[in-house]
C-alpha cells in the first residue's frame, strides 16, 4: 500500500507507530525522519524568514482574495499513485486542507482514498493514530503506540495528585502578533499537566486576544509557542511582548514564569508530541515536582535564563 501525508502530524505518527514502509510522500513541513521522501506539498511562504506580523498579513490578505498558501505537486504526486491520502480541515494557515486536496486529486488518474484527521480535542489525537494505523491495516500497532504514551500522561497525573498540587493559572500565546490564545486540544494538554487556561477555547479555534484582557487575566505562568516556530525563531520577536504596556506587572514576568517552547509540542497535533508538551508544561507548571529529561529540557527555555545567558556572552 502507498501513502501520501499532506500532514506532518500525520507523517510523525506513521514513523513513531513504525510504518514508513507505506510513506511515499510528505508535505515539505513534515519532520526530519522524511527528508529523504518527495515533498508533494508546497508553500509560498517556504524558505522564507517573515515576522509574525507579516505572516499574518499574508495569510490574510490570501483568504480575502480566496486563494491557498499551498500547492500541490501534480506531477510527483501523479508518478507515486497512492492508495491513500492523509489530509485535514482543522487549520489553513499550518496546512493544506482537504478542500485543495480534492482538487488536486481529481486530476489523478487513479483516485486514492482520501483520510483527513481532524481532531478537535486531545482524544481526538489519539483516535487519530488508530484512524492512521487502521488505514495500513495495523490498528493494534497503533493500540500499543498509545497504550505507551497514555502511561506517561497516567504517571504525570499521580504525581499531580500525590502532591496535591494547586491548579496554576496559565495562557498558552499560539501566536505573538496579533496574540492568539490557544485552541483545540492545547487546553486539555494544560488541564493533564496541572494548569488552567481560562483565556483557551478548549475544542475550538485559537482567535485573538486584545493585551488588556491579557493584563486583567494576568497568568501566573505565560508560555510562548508561535505555530511554526521553535525556540530560537519565538525568541527573536519577544520585544514586541516586552515592549507591551505593563509587561513588567504580570505576575508571570514578576516571578520568573515566562516560557519560550517549540511549536511542535502543541500545534502539530500527533500523540507523542502532544505527550512530549504535558511532560514539558508539567516541568514549567510544577518545577518542583518534575524535573525534565534531557530531550524535553532542549524543547524550552525560561526566558529569564535567556536573558542572563546573553548577558553573559555580551561580557
Amino acid at each position: 500500500m502507498k501513502v501520501v501525508s499532506f500532514l506532518p502530524a500525520a507523517t510523525k505518527m506513521i514513523y513513531d507507530m513504525g510504518l514508513q514502509e507505506h510513506l511515499y510522500g510528505v508535505t515539505f513541513e513534515c519532520p526530519k525522519e522524511a527528508t529523504n521522501l518527495p515533498k508533494i506539498v508546497r508553500c509560498v511562504l517556504e524558505g522564507k524568514h517573515y515576522s509574525s506580523i507579516e505572516i499574518d498579513r499574508i495569510f490574510s490578505a490570501s483568504k480575502a482574495q480566496g486563494k491557498s498558501l499551498y500547492w500541490v505537486d501534480d506531477e510527483l504526486l501523479e508518478g507515486i499513485s497512492p492508495d491513500v491520502i492523509f489530509t485535514q480541515d482543522i487549520c489553513e494557515v499550518c496546512n493544506i486542507d482537504t478542500v485543495c486536496t480534492e482538487t488536486a486529486v481529481m486530476k489523478l488518474s487513479k483516485q486514492p482514498k482520501l483520510v483527513p484527521l481532524s481532531p478537535n480535542n486531545l482524544q481526538d489525537v489519539f483516535e487519530c493514530a488508530i484512524t492512521i494505523a487502521k488505514a495500513l491495516g495495523k490498528e493494534e500497532v497503533a493500540l500499543n503506540y498509545l497504550a505507551k504514551l497514555q502511561k506517561k500522561t497516567d504517571d504525570i497525573l499521580d504525581q499531580l495528585r500525590a502532591n496535591r498540587a494547586p491548579l496554576k493559572r496559565v495562557m498558552l500565546m499560539e501566536w505573538i502578533e496579533p496574540i492568539y490564545n490557544c485552541g483545540h486540544w492545547i487546553p486539555f494538554q494544560i488541564a493533564a499537566a496541572g494548569g488552567v487556561d481560562m483565556l483557551s477555547n478548549p475544542g475550538g479555534d485559537s482567535i485573538v486576544n486584545q493585551w488588556e484582557k491579557i493584563r486583567k487575566y494576568n497568568p501566573e505562568v505565560l508560555v510562548i509557542a508561535p505555530c511554526g516556530f521553535d525556540v530560537v525563531r519565538s525568541i527573536e520577536e519577544m520585544e514586541i511582548l516586552i515592549q507591551k504596556p505593563g509587561w513588567k506587572d504580570l505576575e508571570a514576568v514578576k516571578n520568573n514564569q515566562v516560557y519560550v517552547a517549540d511549536f511542535d509540542m502543541f500545534t502539530q497535533p500527533s500523540v507523542g508530541t502532544l505527550v512530549e508538551g504535558i511532560e514539558a508544561l508539567a516541568c514549567m507548571f510544577h518545577p518542583n515536582i518534575f524535573t525534565p529529561s534531557e530531550h524535553i529540557g532542549k524543547k524550552y527555555i525560561k526566558y529569564s535564563e535567556h536573558l542572563k545567558q546573553q548577558v553573559a556572552v555580551q561580557k
